[in-house]
């Protein structure tokens, strides 16, 4: 299963030519992981601890609503408790925030307090009438008043009323004073502090505002996907000319300040303390303006040289613009895979909390209650449940990439668009589920293994913050640091497989090959579109925030009723930069899909009869140029000398 036993050999690119299954033993594997998954859920659900969850228990391992069993060692276990569905905790401001649990003792009783009692003989009164009891089991209501265990057998008074309708089946006081103690204390710093009181008033008197603004971002987004092949052109060269500006400037700032600071210290015309810091700075500007000269000269050779390949990068872009309006299903990928994941990590907590109640019950001799603790190879099944956390939630993560690239794959080799299928984006879909999960389990998996050790480790060193020395901690960083960077590899090489994988319908291993071949090949423009691309996404991303600020100063220009619009407006530009990153990471990732598209038409085609280009009118004009400009020579791509093109019909197909 591992890509040392591939037996594909190396082959020619076929787009679209034949499908087949792919990387089916780890869709088994994935499969039977899955099922182990599903066994995990079941397991609590088997054992009662689910339903000890949900309907709740005592401190004597009674599940309420239920006929329980014995338990060894705990006289008041194993009581019918059908008639009490409800748990009523005895002190419930017995918090234990480090451990998160209520350290009070639980009853489950018939019916909660409606009304607020003050005295034992309340007690007495409502458990007679009602047939309920609030103090423990082996207290008789009749002896509430006199009992000498009654201080902590019974609940701590007052006992406020309950609210109407219990909450998961647990009697939830109306007011309780530790909450509303913290609570006031809150109020009382929030009403001592008038800015903050003037913020959050802020905030609730312009929550239509917000909202609004926030629609706004993703509208704003949407558009940036549509227009930014139009202005991607002019954008990038902007670009361009500033960093040039700002470099040199910056050089030459730094040169005149230690020229002039130079001067001031030979002419001695600071004082006698200031000379030795004066000193410093010279030494210091020196260090600075040398290696900004350095940086500048550097960054000006390397913008030089990829000046002539900043053009494939904006004849992409404005290719990916029109895959959008083909495609416009592409822009609602986010919203799915965002579903995807929240119903993910619903079901995943929720087994969580299974777990926590999963196991043998146990008797604390220091408090009397009884905790459950899974014993054996049981207490190992929360390490799969979190492993299973981070391969499932890459695995969906896989399938929108490879969706995207099935799409675009489609588009792209598809030389007359109106024999496209309908729904693209639903039939990549398909396809993807059809063939290709095995090759998505495998590729999310990879990722799985760098992940897993850099969260341990960045774990580790939260957990010894302030304890590990200096050579430790600086390890661990590094450690983390270089886990990072392979992860960030290593999603990139995954998503040029499934690319591969869409184009070929090969494995994993010889997509990824397949894949790195050509990129390795196409080094320089890789590296263009990477770092060029990345800007001006980052500044459409920057845009959209800006528009969204200025929207939200002008709005909020309107209300008249606090003075302070800085939380309301970093709320609205947060979202919006969250809004513009998920939208424009798919436009990145249709970039990327048709560079590689492009790099194989390049390598296998040359636009003679029968090896006509697949590509558009803007990635051909981008060829003509760069043949015209001697750019293509033989050895490149698969070795053969580019030619011409032949008629003005293959250049219209190239439109299509």
């Amino acid at each position: 299963m591992g890509c040392c036993t591939s037996t594909e050999g190396k082959r020619d690119w076929k787009p679209l030519e034949e499908r087949s299954c792919t990387d089916i033993p780890w869709l088994i594997l994935f499969t039977v992981f899955c099922v182990g998954m599903a066994c995990i859920c079941g397991y609590p659900i088997a054992t009662g601890a689910a339903s000890r969850l949900v309907s709740g228990y005592d401190s004597y391992g009674n599940t309420c609503g239920h006929n329980n069993t014995k338990i060894d060692g705990v006289p008041l276990s194993g009581q019918d408790m059908r008639e009490n569905k409800f748990v009523f905790f005895l002190d419930p401001c017995n918090l234990d925030l480090i451990n998160r649990k209520i350290k009070s003792i639980a009853l489950c009783v018939s019916k909660c307090p409606a009304s607020e009692l003050k005295t034992y003989d309340d007690l007495k009164k409502f458990a007679l009438n009602n047939g309920t009891q609030l103090c423990s089991y082996d207290i008789s209501p009749t002896r509430y008043t006199g009992h000498s265990e009654r201080f902590t057998k019974c609940p701590k008074l007052p006992v406020s009323k309950s609210k109407a309708l219990p909450v998961f089946d647990r009697c939830i006081p109306v007011d309780i004073g530790c909450y509303a103690e913290f609570i006031q204390s809150f109020i009382t710093f929030v009403s001592d502090n008038d800015v903050l009181r003037r913020v959050v008033s802020g905030v609730m008197a312009s929550k239509e505002i917000i909202m609004g603004l926030c629609i706004l971002a993703l509208v704003l987004s949407l558009i940036m996907m549509i227009i930014i092949r139009y202005i991607s052109k002019v954008l990038v060269w902007i670009l361009t000319i500033l960093v040039i500006i700002g470099s040199i400037g910056g050089t030459g700032v730094l040169w005149w300040l230690y020229a002039d600071h130079r001067i001031a210290l030979d002419n001695n015309t600071t004082s006698a303390l200031g000379n030795e810091v004066a000193s410093d700075n010279v030494k210091a500007l020196l260090v600075y303006a040398i290696g900004a000269t350095i940086f500048t000269v550097i960054l000006l050779l390397v913008m030089f040289f990829m000046r002539k390949r900043v053009a494939l990068t904006i004849a992409l872009f404005h290719v990916a613009g029109k895959v959008f309006i083909h495609l416009p299903l592409l822009a609602l990928q986010p919203f799915w895979t965002f579903l995807c994941l929240m119903l993910f990590w619903v079901y995943w907590i929720a087994v969580l909390l299974f777990l926590g109640t999963t196991g043998t019950p146990i008797k604390n001799n220091s408090t009397g209650v009884v905790e459950y603790q899974m014993q054996g190879p049981f207490q190992y099944l929360v390490w799969y449940h979190a492993v299973g956390l981070i391969w499932i939630s890459e695995f969906i993560l896989a399938f929108q990439q490879m969706t995207i690239a099935g799409a675009v794959v489609t588009y792209y080799f598809t030389r007359n668009k109106s024999q496209m299928p309908v729904t693209p984006i639903l039939s990549s879909m398909a396809r993807t589920f059809r063939y290709h999960l095995g090759t998505l389990a495998k590729g999310s998996f990879i990722i799985t293994l760098v992940k897993i050790p850099r969260l341990i480790l960045t774990y580790i060193h939260s957990q010894l913050k302030g304890k590990e020395n200096a050579c430790a901690r600086c390890m661990l960083k590094a450690c983390v640091c270089c886990l990072w960077c392979l992860e960030k590899c290593l999603a990139y090489l995954n998503q040029n497989a499934y690319t591969a994988t869409a184009i070929n319908s090969t494995s994993f291993c010889t997509s990824a090959r397949e894949a790195f071949l050509i990129l390795v090949e196409n080094a320089l423009r890789v590296a263009a579109i990477n770092t060029v691309g990345d800007f001006v996404l980052f500044l459409g991303k920057v845009l959209i925030v800006s528009c969204t600020a200025f929207a939200g100063v002008l709005a909020l220009n309107y209300q008249r009723d606090y003075a302070v619009w800085v939380l309301p407006l970093l709320i609205v530009c947060v979202f919006a930069y969250l809004v513009a990153h998920c939208f424009l990471s798919v436009f990145e990732n249709v970039v990327d899909v048709l560079f590689l598209c492009f790099a194989v038409d390049t390598k296998y085609n040359d636009g003679s009869p029968g090896r006509e280009y697949y590509m558009d009118k803007a990635l051909m004009e981008f060829v003509e140029n760069s043949k015209k400009q001697g750019r293509y020579k033989a050895g490149d791509g698969d070795g053969r000398e580019m030619k011409s093109m032949v008629s003005r019909k293959i250049l219209h197909v190239g439109e299509l």
